[in-house]
């Protein structure tokens, strides 16, 4: 029979699990709760992510990352988006190949 002393740590460490795992679990994510259909000039756009519902989100949609550092949630798969992941990509590989200088890099996130 275990004594006193192992019991009582058995549910101090059975309770720090239960805590951290709850807590971990109730991290909010910021996601986005609607999306504008307003189109973008792609120059002002630096990145982009995607949220998929389910994955914690309720809709899917596109983050866009503006110069600013301000996110706008558009729709998952309108053609002007595409547009705008596609000239971001190639934003990004040319500022990496410069090492991020110069204006046309202004805003862009280290990879």
């Amino acid at each position: 029979m275990a004594s006193w002393g192992e019991a009582k740590l058995f549910f101090c460490l059975l309770f720090i699990t239960c805590c951290c795992t709850m807590t971990s679990a109730e991290v909010p994510r910021d996601c986005c709760l609607s999306v504008k259909n307003k189109e973008v000039k792609k120059i002002l756009v630096v990145d982009y992510s995607r949220q998929i519902s389910g994955g914690g989100c309720s809709i899917d949609a596109t983050v866009l990352v503006t110069r600013g550092g301000r996110k706008l949630c558009v729709p998952a798969d309108e053609s002007w988006i595409q547009a705008v992941m596609k000239h971001v990509d190639h934003l990004k590989k040319r500022c990496k190949s410069v090492q991020y200088k110069g204006q046309h890099c202004k805003g862009v996130i280290h990879e």
